[in-house]
């Protein structure tokens, strides 16, 4: 551009019309206007150059807009990682919240299904620390609280249920629907149904995988699961079906044998009573009498066989208890002299055979009496009343204890089998009577040692007849 201006501003000189002098002049002329010009040229130029250099910083750092750009690109990267990990952490939060919801709402479940089921539930680990229960455990076994104690100290280490434990933990061994017997702490039999099953834990080592292709794994024992039901009413209902069952049988097949024996200790006893009359005093008079002591005594057996085995006839009316149980010490006192009988304790009406209720009680005030005398003892006899509720149901309970020797060990569980007798002049039918008054009127015989010496017998009458069982188990003898 500058040539080409200096060009067209540049005089136009006709050499051949101007005389060499002028030709200087023009010369001068010329250098000096192009020196000016060019000044201007170069003031121009800085000026323009100042003019555009605050914007060269914008143009000469073309690199730093990029830099800047990747900076920004990555800060906004960041802030989206960021930003999706607090929206994950969030809703990881929300899982784990609602997870621990559901685990909460299935363990208040577990509680209340375990607490609330009718089966006794006993949880054992491999310590033999009882780890986990529920009330009907506690019921079935009487003992609370369960929780964190050692089965063998609550069942007793010679216990069957104790053993069947021992068995599962050790050996992993399986029970299915045993019976057992457990002694509570008040001296109560209860028949338990159990079901015991091991808890085995499978564990594999990465050595045994990989040394046994097979895949077998080892089962290690880590506790026990019992399941236990209270079939004490249950066992209680079958033995009264069985008794009654059998007294209906026996009653039947005994009952014309027992008449042909009365029809013939009859004829003896006469045959007996002539010669008697006959005879001169002497050892045939001696022999008669003694005929005639043996029939009686026959006589009494079989009269008392009868009474046991044909059914009673129950005509229910209301007793008046406290009333009966006074006539029953007075009648003993005057048939013993030397006995003394204390009645104590709460008496209530109930519904039953008024004649029968006293036989039985004073078939055992009487086998008290006889038991402390026989033993060198002052007979004395306390009967007493309580009012308890068990099942459901109210029933009025009679205690009838002495101050005897107590019952021998081995003769308790059999004390109440017909004909079974410790006396030497005894039938062994008065507590077997006894067992079946008291199952005619819906209700239980039991007997035990005391503690402080003698026996007791603990007859369970209902307030009000109904079909249920009685609330032990009948005929059952208690240490």
């Amino acid at each position: 551009m500058c040539p080409l201006l200096l060009v067209a501003l540049t005089p136009r000189f006709h050499y051949a019309a101007v005389p060499p002098q002028q030709n200087y002049a023009y010369l001068i002329a010329f250098a000096f206007a192009s020196l000016v010009f060019l000044l201007a040229l170069f003031f121009l130029i800085r000026k323009l150059v100042r003019q555009a250099k605050p914007a060269q910083p914008a143009a000469w750092s073309s690199e730093k807009p990029d830099t800047d750009n990747a900076s920004a690109f990555m800060t906004a990267s960041m802030h989206g990682v960021i930003e999706k990990l607090r929206a994950q952490e969030k809703e990881l939060a929300r899982l784990h919240a609602l997870a621990q919801e559901r685990a909460q709402e299935s363990e208040r479940l577990t509680e209340e299904v375990t607490r609330n089921m009718p089966t006794g539930l006993l949880l054992v680990s491999a310590t033999g620390a009882i780890s986990a229960t529920n009330p009907a455990a506690e019921e079935a076994l009487s003992i609370r609280p369960l929780r964190y104690r050692s089965y063998k100290e609550i069942l007793g280490e010679d216990s069957d249920l104790a053993r069947m434990l021992g068995e599962c933990l050790g050996a992993g061994k399986t029970i299915h629907r045993a019976e057992v017997e457990h002694l509570t702490h008040l001296g109560e039999v209860r028949h338990l149904g159990v079901t015991i099953s091991p808890i085995v834990r499978a564990a594999r080592s990465a050595v045994r995988r990989s040394l046994d292709p097979s895949g077998a794994v080892d089962a290690k024992v880590t506790g026990a699961l019992c399941l236990m039901s209270d079939l004490t009413e249950l066992t209680a209902l079958q033995k009264q079906i069985r008794w009654k069952e059998n007294l209906a049988a026996l009653g039947e097949m005994s009952a014309g044998i027992a008449h042909e024996f009365k029809n013939a200790l009859a004829t003896i006893s006469g045959y007996a009573q002539m010669i008697r009359s006959e005879a001169k005093p002497g050892d045939l008079h001696e022999n008669a009498e003694r005929i005639l002591d043996q029939t009686r005594a026959l006589t009494h057996v079989v009269t008392e066989f009868l009474r046991f085995a044909r059914p009673l006839e129950i005509s229910y009316e209301t007793v008046e208890m406290k009333g009966l149980v006074e006539r029953v010490a007075s009648e003993l006192e005057e048939a013993l002299p030397a006995t003394s009988v204390v009645c104590e304790g709460v008496f209530l009406e109930l519904p039953g055979d008024e004649a029968l209720l006293r036989q039985a009680l004073l078939n055992l005030a009487r086998n008290g009496a006889e038991a402390a005398r026989a033993a060198g003892a002052s007979p004395r006899v306390t009967i007493s009343g309580t009012l308890e509720e068990l099942g459901g149901r109210k029933w009025q309970r009679i205690c009838v204890a002495d101050n005897g020797p107590g019952i021998p060990l081995l003769d308790l569980p059999k004390i109440f089998l017909p004909f079974y007798t410790t006396k030497s002049e005894g039938t062994g039918l008065g507590l077997a009577v006894v067992q079946k008054v008291a199952l005619q009127h819906g209700g239980s015989i039991e007997a035990r040692n005391r503690a402080s010496g003698g026996a007791e017998f603990l007859l369970w009458l209902p307030l009000r007849q109904e079909t249920s069982p009685s609330p032990l188990t009948s005929g059952a003898a208690r240490i």
